[in-house]
């Protein structure tokens, strides 16, 4: 059986384990944690653009995105609150514009 290797939900375990299957499974050490979240957030970004249910693929780049500011002890809300003042002095993307040159 091919080795998988990928960072997998809390629960995904026990889900496998109830599907008579047996999860062969390890704790990542920080360093390690660390390249796979970053692999996850790859898989479940280039997952929103392949998926019809767009929504449910944000939701998976949401809690990857949460995971990595508790691994790096950001608090999530400060964030948010950059994002938001982002917005404010920058703009979103809601007029969708596309800069073609600077001249």
């Amino acid at each position: 059986m091919p080795t998988l290797s990928k960072l997998v939900r809390d629960h995904i375990p026990e889900i496998i384990t109830k599907d008579n299957r047996h999860p062969v499974t390890h704790i990542a050490s920080d360093a390690e944690y660390w390249e796979y979240l970053q692999q996850k957030l790859s898989e479940e970004s280039a997952e929103v653009f392949e998926d019809e249910n767009i929504a449910e693929e944000l939701a998976d780049v949401l809690e990857v995105l949460h995971a990595i500011a508790r691994h790096k002890s950001i608090d999530f809300s400060g964030v948010e609150l950059l994002r938001s003042q982002k917005r404010e002095s920058r703009g979103g993307f809601e007029q969708k514009i596309i800069l073609d040159e600077i001249q």
